[in-house]
C-alpha cells in the first residue's frame, strides 16, 4: 500500500478546506475593513477585495499542490501523521503572514490607489 497517495489526499483535503474557509472569512471581514479605509468608493473596495481573494486562493492552493513534488517516500503511519501535520502548519503560517502583509500594504498604500 502506497502511503504517499493517502497522505496527498488527506493533506490536500485539510489544506484546501482551511484555505477556502479562511479566505471566505477574510473576504467577508475584509469588505468592511477596506470600506472603512476608502469611504464613498464601494465599487473600488469590492474590486480590491475580490482581487485579494483571488490572489490568495491561487497562491495558497498552488503552493499546496507544488509542495507535493518534494515529499519523501512515506513508510509508516507515524511518518504520515508527522508530515501532514508539519506541511499543514507551514500552510497555516503562510496564510497568516499573507493576511498581515495584505493589511499592512492596504493600510499604507490605499490612499495612493484612489487618487
Amino acid at each position: 500500500m502506497n502511503l504517499n497517495i493517502i497522505a496527498y489526499f488527506i493533506y490536500l483535503s485539510i489544506t484546501i478546506f482551511i484555505i477556502l474557509r479562511v479566505g471566505k472569512i477574510c473576504y467577508k471581514n475584509g469588505n468592511i475593513y477596506v470600506a472603512e479605509l476608502i469611504p464613498n468608493h464601494a465599487d473600488i473596495c469590492q474590486k480590491i477585495n475580490q482581487v485579494l481573494l483571488l490572489g490568495y486562493y491561487l497562491l495558497n492552493i498552488g503552493y499546496c499542490a507544488m509542495t507535493l513534488i518534494s515529499w519523501q517516500k512515506i513508510i509508516s503511519l507515524t511518518q504520515l501523521t508527522e508530515i501532514i501535520c508539519f506541511k499543514t502548519a507551514v500552510i497555516i503560517f503562510i496564510i497568516s503572514v499573507l493576511h498581515y502583509l495584505n493589511i499592512i500594504i492596504i493600510t499604507k498604500y490605499i490612499h495612493k490607489l484612489i487618487k
